[in-house]
């Protein structure tokens, strides 16, 4: 008979947030995989977890996730944990998962915090529906696509994003979504420096203009079915833009205005617009 594969939860910044479940899989499964070592040993010392470690992240081989599937079917009990929050999702994880459900292993999971619902509650946005984007894509191209499949996204959206990325990112929304969309920004969730700001796409892009990014980003922003001006046609928009023009603007500049306001893309507009 097969061990159990346990998807354990844990604090995603403050070391309290941690259940009496949580606890006592970690004592009494035979070995728990972990993302990082490093980090999972100080969370085992503070609750004085002696369990064997192995380490299973984004670049570890098949044969690593074969070996651990191997001791599930031998009858061992293995629990993974992830860096922050809930294992599993947007996280080497899943392979696990997949290849626990293809060899008939049971898999049970021990909730814990996650930063993309923590981020969701406390963003003064509307909860009834989200979507979970993780990090957008490094490559131009492939960031470029999502975000031009996310422009007209009527739920509230979440995005992870790095400090040294999170200027870069808040550009590109501001472009894609318009400058007027809102956003909350959760900053170091559950930790000592906790914050959150929330903002236009525009006053965000100013603020960080000024102020240098520090801590781990959860970036939770407006769907575009909250903006007033979300309905607007391309051919509306563009008679705003004419409007512009006629009074004096430069059409660059009035495609810009405009972009901040409808959800177009000012290049978008631009190129409509020159037609």
């Amino acid at each position: 008979m097969s061990g159990i594969f346990y998807v354990i939860g844990t604090p995603i910044g403050n070391m309290g947030d941690i259940t009496l479940r949580q606890l006592e899989t970690l004592k009494n499964v035979d070995f728990v995989c972990a993302e990082d070592t490093r980090v999972t040993v100080k969370l085992f010392n503070r609750y004085e977890i002696k369990k064997p470690l192995v380490s299973f992240h984004e670049h570890s081989t098949r044969g690593v996730a074969e070996g651990i599937i191997s001791k599930l079917l031998a009858g061992e009990s293995c629990g993974i944990v992830t860096d922050a929050g809930m294992p599993c999702i947007s996280d080497p994880g899943e392979v696990l998962v997949k290849m626990c459900a293809e060899n008939g292993i049971d898999v049970r999971v021990i909730p814990g915090p996650s930063a993309v619902v923590s981020a969701v509650a406390v963003s003064g946005l509307s909860t009834s529906r989200f979507t979970f984007e993780g990090f957008l894509p490094v490559q131009k191209k492939q960031r470029s696509e999502r975000l031009e499949k996310l422009r007209g996204e009527t739920a509230t959206m979440v995005f992870y994003e790095a400090p040294h990325k999170l200027r870069g990112t808040l550009d590109d929304l501001a472009e894609y979504f318009g400058g007027g969309r809102k956003i909350s920004i959760c900053r170091e969730l559950t930790k000592i420096h906790e914050e959150v700001l929330r903002f236009t796409l525009d006053e965000a892009v100013q603020y960080y203009s000024e102020h240098e990014p520090k801590g781990e980003f959860v970036l939770v922003a407006e769907g575009c079915g909250e903006l007033s001006g979300s309905s607007i046609t391309i051919d509306e928009a563009l008679a705003q833009v004419q409007k512009l023009v006629d009074m004096g603007e430069r059409p660059v500049d009035a495609c810009k205005a405009v972009a901040k306001e409808s959800g177009f893309k000012k290049g978008e507009l631009y190129s409509a617009f020159c037609e």
